[in-house]
């Protein structure tokens, strides 16, 4: 072997020797992890939900009997003040019924009750004859002038007369004024006019209306919506469906920032006014009604909006991303905690939860260095990536917080 050759051996042997140094250097470094390191920060927890805008009085306007519309006088969006006539039907079978009560009125007080007196006043005249005639009998028989037969026909004679009158003078008596049949005839001429009344639908307060679910010669029936009114000074509330997992952290008097989805650039603010005392077992949501604090302009009835409801907030919180817990149990999980390239498996409680950050309660402190990566064991060594390195407080500024429940 000639000496250049040896120079070419030796330079090819060397670069091998170096290149498997280095890679059993890195081999020994560990790979290549993200990390975070922890610091003291603001947190802030939050619900996002989606909702609707609701009056705090709104009224459905139905009609109390059966009937066919004769006119509609308001539409979406007409303003009503109380006492406007919003609807009216048609009345031409209620007023003959009206006037048939009335009629029956005036002849039991112009017809009926005098011919029931007049018959009263024969029926006694009757009586008087027939006991007249019932003693003139007794005189004949006890001169034996007449057989006892015509006597006795007398005295059923008057006995028939004396029932006649006692008919008569019941019939008189529920004819006078008061009695039952008055008061029967009065109370079928006050149905027909209540009746009458509620052909005329009129607003119960001054209001805005909403809806509108009828026309002129709709046939229309006791519960069906015709109208629905939102009163004007009721005021407006944000309705939201929150999922029950979050119902834990909702209390009421919260904070809320409320943005509808047709002026996405113009928010306003809320608080939280009640919560609902059940869940919708269907959706499993929970109802929460948010007041608004100063109700802009545009907002309207329905439209629908997202509500940021502030359930949490630490001034100073240790916090850690979701992505470096793993083994999560309750409000306990476990972290990788690097220790000079070394990583531990470490346990913390844990207190404000989130989709992105969570606060740690135990277990870790200010700058200690945390793997994202719950692909590790325990003891390996690896090296934090300056090229992935992102601190907590950069992850927490990157998203907003929605509460998760750890199972």
């Amino acid at each position: 072997m000639t000496g250049r050759t040896k120079k070419w051996v030796v330079s090819i042997m060397t670069v091998l020797l170096l290149g498997a140094s280095f890679t059993a250097y890195r081999y020994w470094q560990g790979p290549v992890v993200s990390a975070y390191v922890l610091v003291e920060q603001p947190l802030v927890q939050y619900v996002v939900a989606t909702g609707r805008i609701v009056s705090t009085s709104r009224a459905q306007i139905g009609s109390e009997i059966t009937g066919v519309v004769a006119q509609r006088y308001v539409r979406e969006g007409d303003q009503v003040a109380a006492g406007d006539i919003l609807i009216r039907l048609k009345t031409d079978a209620l007023t003959a019924r009206l006037e048939e009560a009335q009629a029956s009125m005036r002849q039991l007080k112009e017809l009926r009750r005098p011919q029931v007196q007049a018959r009263l006043t024969q029926a006694e005249a009757q009586v008087a004859q027939a006991r007249r005639e019932v003693k003139r009998r007794q005189t004949l028989l006890a001169a034996h002038a007449t057989p006892r037969e015509e006597k006795e026909k007398a005295d059923q004679a008057l006995v028939t007369a004396v029932a006649e009158v006692e008919q008569a003078r019941l019939e008189a008596e529920a004819l006078e004024a008061g009695q039952s049949e008055e008061a029967l005839a009065q109370a079928r001429i006050d149905a027909a006019q209540a009746d009458l009344s509620k052909t005329v639908l009129r607003a119960g307060f001054s209001g805005t209306v909403l809806t509108r679910h009828v026309e002129a010669g709709d046939l229309v029936q006791p519960g069906k919506v015709l109208l629905e009114i939102a009163s004007g000074t009721g005021g407006m509330e944000v309705l939201v469906p929150v999922d029950e997992r979050n119902l834990g952290v909702l209390k009421t008097g919260q904070a809320a920032i409320c943005i509808a989805d047709a002026y996405p650039f113009q928010q306003f603010s809320a608080v939280v006014q009640r919560i609902a005392p059940t869940v919708d077992p269907q959706r499993g949501t929970v109802d929460v009604w948010l007041t608004i604090r100063d109700v802009p302009d545009y907002v309207r009835d329905d439209l629908t909006v997202t509500a940021t409801i502030e359930t949490g907030r630490r001034d100073k919180a240790v916090a850690v991303p979701n992505d470096a817990l793993f083994d999560q149990q309750g409000l306990s999980a476990s972290v990788w905690r690097v220790q000079g390239r070394v990583v531990r498996e470490t346990r913390v409680t844990l207190g404000l939860q989130g989709v992105a950050m969570t606060e740690v309660h135990e277990g870790l402190q200010v700058g200690d260095w945390i793997a994202a990566s719950s692909s590790l064991t325990e003891g390996q060594r690896v090296r934090p990536s300056p090229s992935h390195f992102a601190s907590a407080q950069q992850a927490f500024g990157a998203s907003r917080e929605v509460p998760s429940k750890f199972e």
